[in-house]
């Protein structure tokens, strides 16, 4: 694959910069920031900020969740040391070590479910099948596995109604607030409970046995359980199809990732999520005045960190920054973009999703006859300031 920009120009002209991106007009038609923020897309800046200890989480709702006492605050909405203990305990189950020894072979039984079923029908739609598998697997991680996954998938959605909460006019508040209440308590009960009861009985090697452990209250393991449930599920889900596009449209990157190892295989998503990144921005809050070696902030002042911005910034990813080119970061040394986020706050699944889609669409692109015969619907989810993909079709041979 040449990764090289495609600069030949005449009679002294320039001709336009490829851009491979698929989702950079829909985001920036939809995506809108307030007045009061100060919107921060410089590569050097925005990482230095996420690993610095001068902000604290401003996203939707972050001014609500956070509690006196951390068992009831989601770990998102943490700083400090609350936040360092809590993802203490969970490290274990985000480890390269767990992924090869615990989740690997749950995402290769699971694709191979997938694509059995798959083949056997001759078509099937990816993020029907992208969002079990990230249900199936999150559901191992977390511990989540003691209803039907396909129900329990939908409850969750129905959670996300709370994320709209303050983007709801006065007089629809209040219903939001009930319907947020009854799906939470439905998901508490349906899912939540019987996995918390199994675990009392038999601890297993999951979040919900570690927090039963620390002496968790239902109530906070639910919380914790919405947390890890909804970014490993969600996201994920738009992760896979988002990939699975770029490699169904791009024959010579696709014949790369088929013909790559692990390590390259992982490379080439990286490079697809730093010019798509399904996160688009982040907000924060900072705690006082600070000159920093890439800009300077002052106390209060509400930030917009824009992960997609900093991605392209042509000072740390070089030339044509909108141009999918895997060998990028090794050429420009760089260990890591920011599409899972940076410092403290890093997402702690980011190896998990990479994985699991690396997994997926290499078993996906090696069914024989396997084509995209629909392109996805890209839209908007005001929620969650992302975009999310659907109704992509594909089609295979039938044994």
């Amino acid at each position: 694959m040449t990764a090289t920009c495609p600069y030949s120009p005449e009679d002294g002209a320039r001709p336009p910069e490829r851009d491979d991106r698929k989702s950079a007009e829909l985001v920036s038609r939809k995506l809108v920031v307030g007045p009061e923020a100060r919107v921060i897309g410089g590569f050097g800046l925005v990482r230095e900020l996420l690993r610095s200890n001068l902000t604290r989480q401003a996203g939707v709702g972050a001014d609500g969740e956070v509690v006196p006492d951390p068992t009831y605050t989601s770990v998102f909405f943490l700083d400090g040391d609350a936040h360092k203990r809590k993802r203490q305990a969970i490290s274990q189950f985000f480890t390269p070590k767990a992924i090869s020894t615990r989740y690997r072979v749950v995402m290769e039984e699971t694709s191979d479910q997938l694509l059995g079923r798959l083949q056997a029908k001759g078509r099937g739609r990816l993020d029907e099948m992208s969002f079990e598998l990230a249900v199936t697997v999150a559901a191992q991680i977390v511990g989540l596995t003691e209803s039907d996954q396909s129900a329990m998938a939908k409850r969750i959605q129905a959670t996300l109604v709370g994320v709209r909460l303050p983007q709801m006019a006065w007089w629809q508040k209040p219903f939001g607030r009930v319907l947020t209440l009854a799906h939470g308590l439905r998901f508490q009960i349906l899912d939540v409970g019987p996995a918390v009861k199994a675990r009392r009985a038999e601890p297993r090697i999951d979040v919900i046995s570690q927090l039963i452990e620390e002496g968790y209250s239902e109530q906070g393991i639910l919380i914790e359980c919405l947390t890890y449930a909804v970014a490993g599920m969600v996201t994920t889900r738009e992760f896979i199809v988002m990939a699975a596009w770029h490699l169904f449209e791009n024959d010579p990157l696709r014949e790369r990732f088929l013909q790559a190892g692990e390590a390259e295989q992982i490379a080439i998503l990286e490079e697809i999520m730093r010019i798509d990144p399904v996160v688009n921005v982040i907000a924060r809050r900072t705690t006082s005045d600070a000159d920093l070696a890439d800009g300077s902030v002052e106390q209060g002042e509400l930030l917009v960190l824009n992960l997609r911005e900093a991605n392209v910034d042509q000072a740390m990813v070089g030339e044509c920054p909108h141009m999918l080119d895997p060998d990028r970061a090794k050429r420009r040394k760089i260990n890591s973009y920011l599409s899972f986020g940076d410092g403290a706050h890093r997402c702690p699944g980011a190896q998990i999703a990479l994985n699991e889609t690396r997994v997926f669409l290499d078993r996906l692109l090696r069914v024989p006859g396997i084509r995209l015969q629909r392109r996805p619907d890209l839209d908007w989810t005001a929620e969650l300031l992302s975009y999310e993909l659907r109704n992509a079709v594909v089609v295979c041979d039938r044994p």
